[in-house]
């Protein structure tokens, strides 16, 4: 009987090593999350913009008063008081609701103020508005990068990147 307790014993302590050493080997590493940028954004996307020597760049004709709240506005940015910014852009935008390089501009202050959803809405809508190439089309894709970026997101950022190449327009070569 002795025998028999020792061989019960021997088993338990075996099953019980067992299943503590299964414990451990099922619990998966917990995945590396990806970095988020801690570069200035708007300098990137406004690089993006200055970059893009497309033969098109389309400048049309502005509202003196949408004009001024624009120059406000930049001043109230470059002074760190970006809600002010918004609050100019925003006033601006109803004046001129369909101005595509109002919107881009809305979403720059938008990413200063973090709030990287209305970001990236603003740039698609003046991404469609607007003329689908040259610098504003590069600075409304070099948004969505970041953006997407900004949500870890980078399959979705890549596609953007393709898209800010897209919006060259090379010109006609002259001999």
């Amino acid at each position: 009987m002795l025998f028999r307790v020792r061989h019960l014993l021997l088993s338990l302590l075996t099953a019980g090593l067992l299943a503590g050493c299964g414990m451990f080997a099922t619990t998966p590493p917990a995945p590396a999350q990806v970095p988020l940028p801690t570069y200035d954004q708007v300098a990137a996307i406004r690089a993006a913009g200055a970059r893009e020597k497309s033969i098109i760049d389309v400048n049309p004709l502005r509202d003196p008063g949408v004009d001024a709240l624009q120059d406000a506005a930049k001043q109230d940015e470059q002074a760190g008081k970006y809600g002010a910014a918004a609050g100019k852009l925003d006033q601006a935008l109803k004046l001129s609701p369909d101005s595509p390089e109002l919107l881009q501009e809305r979403a720059e202050v938008a990413v200063r103020l973090k709030d990287f959803g209305a970001a990236e809405r603003l740039a698609h809508r003046s991404w469609s508005l607007g003329p689908r190439l040259g610098p504003l089309c590069a600075r409304n894709w070099q948004t969505i990068v970041e953006m997407r970026l900004q949500a870890r997101d980078q399959a979705g950022a890549a596609t953007a990147r393709k898209w800010v190449g897209q919006c060259h327009k090379a010109g006609v070569p002259r001999y």
